[in-house]
């Protein structure tokens, strides 16, 4: 596998103001490791031989909501242009997924890695037991369900956001080590096909309602339900989108939707910004 440096705005303004050679982190803040990356002119030295020109280095550190790296000989941009939008990594530590210019984690006031705990913790998986993360994203949720000893199987319909989790180092844990299995797919499709009570928890974290509806609706509610062994634990992150402006509360409308469907327990969590629920014991 071959070597990729992240450079953040802050790095290269470093590597400006620094001698002949500069140690850097070039991993995100993944690791506490450092690289020595040697100038020689107008041309920074990586550790693999690229030589990165200065008015580049100029470039990453003017650009701050933006992350580049350093593979193969070139320096890239962590964004993708496709047909429906454009997405790129945000200089967050971890790194946060921006489409279309809306982020995918809460960045005021909570960094994504701890948004994620937040959200986890609600459902607590626990060794041995089985967990269906509906929304992947960068694989954050499903990293740290797996760390905690479940087996995650992770849904995610965009290639373009399964291409940053392959690029994102923080994101490795989905495709290392044998205990998350990344499905390409719509989930509102995927989780039909699943057997009923296959899993212990379920953690629904799905795109905005005015992006996703139908992964609000009690229909993908009922499939949730369904594939939900009797006392399994269901969160769903739901935001508070137009709260504030329009005195909308669209977190009711979803626990009224679970109730329906058969969920018992259901209440907010205001500290991860959903709702968590519960399917009942059988007898």
């Amino acid at each position: 596998m071959e070597e990729v440096y992240f450079v953040l705005p802050q790095d290269a303004r470093r590597l400006l103001l620094g001698g002949e050679r500069v140690s850097l982190n070039l991993d995100l803040r993944k690791t506490n490791r450092t690289w020595e990356i040697e100038r020689r002119g107008e041309k920074f030295i990586f550790p693999d031989g690229t030589a990165v020109e200065l008015e580049i280095i100029k470039r990453i550190a003017e650009d701050a909501d933006s992350l580049y790296f350093v593979s193969s000989g070139g320096v890239y941009k962590a964004a993708i242009a496709g047909e429906s939008g454009f997405y790129k990594l945000v200089p967050t530590i971890p790194p946060t997924i921006e489409i279309n210019g809306i982020r995918m984690h809460r960045t005021k006031e909570v960094n994504p890695l701890q948004d994620t705990r937040n959200k986890v913790n609600t459902v607590n998986p626990k060794e041995g037991e089985t967990v269906l993360d509906t929304c992947m994203g960068l694989g954050y949720t499903a990293i740290e369900a797996s760390k905690r000893g479940a087996y995650v199987i992770t849904i995610e319909k965009d290639p373009n956001v399964i291409e940053l989790a392959r690029i994102n180092p923080w994101s490795r844990g989905l495709f290392t080590g044998g205990k998350i299995q990344v499905i390409q797919g719509d989930a509102f499709e995927v989780v039909k096909k699943f057997k009923d009570e296959s899993f212990d928890v379920v953690i629904h974290d799905p795109p905005r309602f005015s992006l996703a509806g139908h992964l609000y609706s009690e229909e993908f509610y009922r499939e949730l339900f369904r594939v939900l062994r009797p006392g399994g634990r269901l969160f769903h992150y739901v935001g508070n989108p137009g709260k504030k402006y329009r005195k909308k509360d669209l977190q009711k409308g979803v626990m009224e939707r679970l109730r329906r469907v058969g969920f018992v327990g259901v209440r907010r969590v205001e500290e991860a910004l959903g709702v968590v629920a519960k399917k009942p014991e059988k007898g």
